[in-house]
């Protein structure tokens, strides 16, 4: 059977869809989707998701995609794959085996505290190429948090992705510091009523 190949604007819009039928708002700037991004997994929409970030990112020569454990994992995976790249996830507990590493601290809305993110030395280092890749970009705290762990490690930073971006929380403002692109496949501006910016990558 052969396979489908989706546009741009398709996968956009299948991200929308999920969002729409199978999202569902918590209240407090919380919007649920663990259905299918970040509990119980759709394959078929993170693989669209990694072509895309791939597609988007192509010309970067992106050698490694890091994220944080757990949620960013399957789309930074998938895109990393698409990019024939490394997957680097951060750590939220170190493990008595990373020995040569760093350390970040970011606020966690939805855990309620602060998270230490730690990226092994052995894994990303000053000749690398690096993405981020997340499920969420609400206030950018994660993200950039991880930012400063590539730029510590001497790594070159060449763009963030994320699933759903929350435009509201403005965390895109936060990441222009860093002067690279920033690449949102579902870009929420409220979440009472649910609406989109429509995408125009």
């Amino acid at each position: 059977m052969d396979e489908v190949v989706l546009s741009r604007q398709e996968i956009f819009s299948s991200f929308e869809e999920a969002v729409r039928n199978k999202g569902s708002v918590l209240g407090n700037g919380i919007l649920r989707v663990d259905s299918f991004l970040n509990h119980q997994i759709d394959p078929q929409l993170m693989k669209n998701a990694g072509e895309l970030i791939a597609d988007y990112f192509r010309t970067y020569g992106v050698t490694k995609v890091l994220t944080a454990e757990s949620s960013g994992i399957a789309p930074a995976l998938m895109a990393a794959s698409s990019l024939g790249a490394q997957l680097v996830f951060a750590r939220k507990s170190r493990p008595i085996t990373m020995q040569r590493y760093l350390s970040e601290s970011a606020p966690s809305h939805t855990k309620g505290g602060i998270v230490e993110l730690n990226v092994s030395l052995d894994y990303i280092d000053e000749k690398d190429r690096v993405i981020i890749v997340d499920d969420f970009l609400a206030s950018g705290k994660t993200i950039e948090a991880l930012a400063r762990l590539v730029l510590k490690t001497g790594a070159s930073l060449h763009g963030f992705a994320a699933i759903i971006e929350k435009t509201f929380e403005e965390g895109r403002t936060l990441l222009a510091k860093f002067g690279v692109p920033v690449l949102g496949i579902v870009r929420i501006s409220s979440l009472d009523p649910l609406s989109f910016v429509k995408n125009g990558v």
